[in-house]
């Protein structure tokens, strides 16, 4: 978190002034919620990812066993009655 582009709202201040806080979160800027002089909740704004989801990037590192789809053994099965 960079100090710099964060800004501290008590948290009467945050209610009062809910749409300026809205403004700076846009503007990149971190807010911190303070209580009673101590940090009480973090709120950063939501940066867009740069990476592209790649298809078949996760191929072959899950296993799915033959027997997924199989009744499960009746002392197990009773549990779900």
């Amino acid at each position: 978190m960079n100090t710099t582009d964060t800004i501290r709202f008590n948290a009467h201040e945050a209610k009062l002034n809910f749409s300026a806080l809205i403004n700076r979160l846009a503007n990149g800027k971190e807010v911190i919620i303070t209580r009673s002089g101590r940090d009480f909740a973090h709120i950063s704004p939501i940066r867009e990812t740069p990476n592209k989801r790649l298809s078949g990037r996760d191929r072959n590192s899950v296993w799915v066993a033959d027997d997924f789809n199989a009744p499960l053994p009746p002392d197990l099965q009773k549990f779900f009655e």
